[in-house]
């Protein structure tokens, strides 16, 4: 018997793991690589420059947009899924929205700017409202000695799975035939089945969690049911309230998100930064190179975010995490020296080191202080510190390069979110924060 249970939760972790392969072929064909690409190049080619201006400026809040609901919505909807088991439910839900927006982008032509931006933001709000509900499984899914390497594991496998689809999808592209199907270049097909590529690789690859991971026990218990969003708001209240409670975590979640807007900024700016690099060096086409750095990210990212998981284990969590956060300090250092193209490609291979690893030892650091009974609640708040990572490193990059005129200094002033995230992170007691939410985890059982 014990034998058959073993079994059942081993096949429920690589499960759940397998998540984040299907869903992170969303992130580099949609969001990192061929969407864009294509919406300059095709969708809002034939408008005017005033309004290809005006699309672009559009596309460049679509993420923020997405974001923000995102962000409403998992504080509305995470205290409702803890209290009516509803977790899967929810992850289904919005999982069909971005897998079904991935699909219909099949059908975005030249001049469809504007249904572009809305599956999109459709897509970006499916795909970021799932991971909510995605990580509130994981300390349902693992034991606490087996968090990090679980977490660790679902990162890798994203970082595999992504990068094989974005692979496949830009030999689809690059070797494209000659000629056209109903009027339209097989060069302008190609993008769009890469699209739909990434609706089927997404659906497929997330049935294995919702056959064989069991929706965790809701928080209602067995005394008198109240609506679920009565019960929701009034959870939520009630954690607003007990915030005293709960300190390590919230230090936790500031450390977190100061020196992930570091990382985020890193992510989001390389390509910015990458072209202007290139053009220094007289590169013609720089997105070959660009497309190139990105698919190194995601190979090497693939073996050192389960590595990671495996330092955590023989240095613990914390130690861990610092090691990823002193290495991002380096790469801060490297990128102000940055002078060559081969430069670029070794900050491609030094971020595929500890992006993954450092993300992924977060998740499972904040998942192993989060109540059980709160999972979904609490990791809608990792999720708003997520986005709100978003915020200040780009601020920072952009004032620190119109101040001194080169990308060279805003990339070294990333390291302030690197040290002073070193510092709050080395404050949060851990042992303590896991203490408070086992004491949590007792007080609902016996009210259960």
């Amino acid at each position: 018997m014990q034998a058959v249970h073993e079994k059942a939760h081993k096949r429920a972790i690589r499960s759940w793991a397998m998540y984040d392969w299907a869903n992170s072929a969303f992130i580099t064909t949609i969001g990192a690589a061929v969407l864009p690409a294509f919406f300059g190049a095709v969708v809002a080619a034939g408008l005017t420059g005033v309004q290809q201006s005006w699309a672009t400026q559009i596309w460049g809040l679509t993420t923020a947009i997405a974001a923000a609901i995102v962000a409403v919505l998992a504080i509305v909807l995470g205290p409702i899924a803890d209290y009516s088991a509803s977790k899967k439910k929810f992850l289904g839900v919005f999982a069909g929205m971005g897998i079904l927006a991935s699909l219909l982008m099949v059908g975005i032509g030249r001049g469809g700017w504007l249904p572009a931006i809305i599956l999109y933001v459709i897509g970006r709000i499916g795909f970021s409202g799932a991971n909510v509900f995605y990580d509130s499984l994981l300390p349902h899914v693992a034991r606490e000695d087996e968090m990090d390497r679980v977490s660790s594991l679902g990162y890798a496998l994203g970082y595999l799975g992504g990068g094989l689809l974005l692979a496949v999808n830009i030999a689809m592209i690059m070797f494209a035939p000659e000629g056209d199907l109903w009027g339209v270049p097989w060069a302008e097909w190609m993008p769009r089945f890469s699209f739909f590529t990434v609706g089927v690789w997404w659906l497929v690859f997330s049935i294995p969690l919702f056959r064989n991971v069991s929706e965790p026990r809701g928080s209602a218990g067995s005394g008198p049911r109240i609506p679920p969003i009565v019960a929701g708001f009034r959870s939520l209240r009630g954690t607003f309230r007990d915030l005293g409670r709960y300190k390590q975590l919230m230090l936790f979640l500031i450390a977190f998100w100061l020196y992930n807007d570091g990382i985020s900024t890193i992510i989001d700016m390389a390509t910015i930064y990458g072209q202007e690099v290139f053009t220094a060096g007289g590169v013609q086409d720089a997105t070959i190179h660009l497309i190139a750095a990105l698919l190194i990210t995601q190979f090497v990212g693939f073996p050192f975010a389960y590595l990671f998981g495996w330092i955590a284990r023989k240095l613990g969590t914390k130690r861990a995490i610092y090691l990823g956060l002193v290495w991002y300090t380096l790469i801060c250092v490297g990128g102000y020296f940055m002078s060559q193209i081969w430069h670029f490609y070794a900050l491609a291979v030094a971020v595929g080191f500890v992006q993954g690893g450092s993300q992924a030892l977060s998740r499972s650091l904040y998942g192993a202080m989060t109540p059980k009974t709160k999972s979904a609640e609490f990791f809608g708040f990792f999720n708003i510190m997520g986005k709100f990572s978003a915020i200040l490193g780009p601020l920072l990059f952009v004032g620190v390069g119109r101040l001194f005129g080169e990308s060279r200094y805003s990339i070294f002033s990333l390291i302030v979110f690197f040290i002073v995230g070193i510092v709050l992170l080395s404050r949060v007691d851990e042992q303590e924060g896991i203490r408070v939410a086992d004491e949590e985890n007792a007080l609902a059982a016996a009210g259960g």
